[in-house]
């Protein structure tokens, strides 16, 4: 079954009471293309995916996980027999903790299986997928799909001189599921590869978005690079959690949550036009109550620099040579504690300004500041890519005049902390591990 148009519908309440239009998804009877995944086991926990027909994942392949629908079709590689079996068929949609004790809990994200008549097992499973270019972040679409599922098909011979009804049972299912795919075959709905979470403190993203939707608006002054929003939803929150950005632009991460399945509020002091689903806020002065937000996430104005909107109470009029400039934002430092509960994260990305032979260290200031209040967790460098800087006029001042073009921003990440440590910890135990390099 399928959705397709959108429509609103009169006297809905937002999450501050005002009357809005509420969104609905009007049901139209046509099936959604078919997807296929690949899911992974052991030794030790492939006998509980039989038994509880519920395959599971780490949170590392939860994006992946929650893009699942009822319908699509599964494979589970045994990574250490190298075998793959199939084919299976998701009779539920991806989740957490479908079933919480599966596994003792070590692979919440989970979807329901059933076997599409007899289970099969293929040998040889790593070259399969790497001819075939699959790997777990990767749908299986079309003829590829198709592909796979030939796999699995039982020889005809094998029909003509065997009695055993599963075995004729997957035959014909396999082959109307290869039907349903040629149907639908050039029709796509998932991005080619989902993303996998940063591993290292270096975050460097080619492109504003993801995916085959739009996150925010890539033209707005000083947009978010959108999987700098996913990488903090998929780290530090679940699917349903509450993120709110009181600094939202152009929508960037109203747009992501909604993608990765959380709970949203945009709010900004000039929410741009045609983004409805967005507060009029100041950062300042949030309206919503404390303790409630499970992440925050903020990209500031790092001084006068971006002209934003010409709304008066703008931070983004001042210039982050005023000690005035600081204090603003630590009144949005102040009310972003008072939002998360306890033990939440807080994100913040800011750049440094260099203007008229002057630096100014923004970021370090607002690491400062931050650690008022919160507890420090990590400081990630984010790649500045599609600044108007990045020509090749300015490389050459930059050069001839001796001085740097602003090449990255700090992503700080910081949790509310009851318990809170301050930045700067006396002297500690630590025993470290030395390996000896290589070459």
């Amino acid at each position: 079954m399928g959705f397709t148009l959108i429509y609103l519908l009169p006297h809905s309440k937002n999450i501050l009471g005002e009357t809005v239009g509420r969104v609905v998804m009007k049901e139209t009877g046509i099936e959604q293309p078919i997807r296929g995944f690949i899911f992974a086991c052991t030794e030790k926990t492939e006998a509980e995916c039989f038994q509880r027909q519920l395959f599971g994942a780490h949170k590392v392949y939860a994006p992946i996980v929650i893009r699942i629908r009822k319908g699509d079709l599964l494979f589970l590689s045994n990574l250490d027999t190298d075998v793959m079996y199939g084919a299976f068929q998701a009779v539920s949609d991806g989740g957490l903790n479908i079933q919480p004790d599966a596994w003792k809990g070590r692979y919440p994200y989970q979807v329901r299986v059933e076997t599409l008549g007899e289970r099969k097992a293929i040998e040889n499973a790593r070259k399969i997928l790497n001819k075939l270019k699959i790997r777990r972040n990767t749908p299986i679409l079309g003829k590829r799909l198709i592909e796979i599922l030939d796999l699995f098909v039982p020889s005809p011979l094998l029909l003509n001189n065997d009695l055993k009804l599963e075995r004729k049972k997957s035959f014909h299912l396999i082959a109307r599921q290869k039907e349903k795919i040629k149907e639908r075959i050039d029709e796509v709905d998932i991005e080619e590869e989902i993303p996998l979470i940063e591993a290292t403190t270096f975050w460097d993203f080619p492109r504003q978005n993801y995916g085959l939707t739009t996150k925010g608006d890539n033209k707005y002054p000083g947009v978010t690079p959108a999987l700098i929003i996913y990488n903090l939803v998929w780290r530090y929150t679940e699917p349903g959690d509450l993120v709110v950005d009181p600094m939202c632009g152009s929508g960037t991460t109203i747009d992501v949550c909604e993608e990765e399945k959380r709970r949203v509020i945009g709010l900004d002091i000039s929410p741009p036009p045609g983004r409805f689903d967005m507060i009029q806020s100041d950062a300042r002065k949030i309206p919503l109550k404390g303790n409630s937000a499970d992440m925050v996430f903020i990209d500031s104005p790092y001084g006068d620099n971006i002209r934003y909107n010409e709304h008066p109470g703008c931070i983004g009029h001042i210039s982050s040579e005023k000690e005035e400039f600081y204090d603003e934002l630590e009144r949005v430092m102040v009310e972003s504690h008072r939002l998360l509960k306890e033990g939440k994260i807080l994100g913040w990305l800011i750049g440094d300004q260099w203007v008229k032979k002057k630096f100014t260290p923004v970021g370090l200031t607002i690491y400062e500041y931050l650690c008022k209040y919160f507890e420090p967790v990590d400081i990630i460098c984010v790649a500045r890519r599609g600044q108007s800087s990045h020509t090749g006029l300015w490389y050459n001042r930059a050069r001839r005049f001796n001085f740097f073009l602003r090449g990255f921003k700090y992503l700080l990440i910081m949790r509310k902390s009851s318990k809170k440590q301050p930045c700067a910890e006396g002297s500690r135990k630590v025993e470290w591990t030395h390996y000896k390099r290589r070459g």
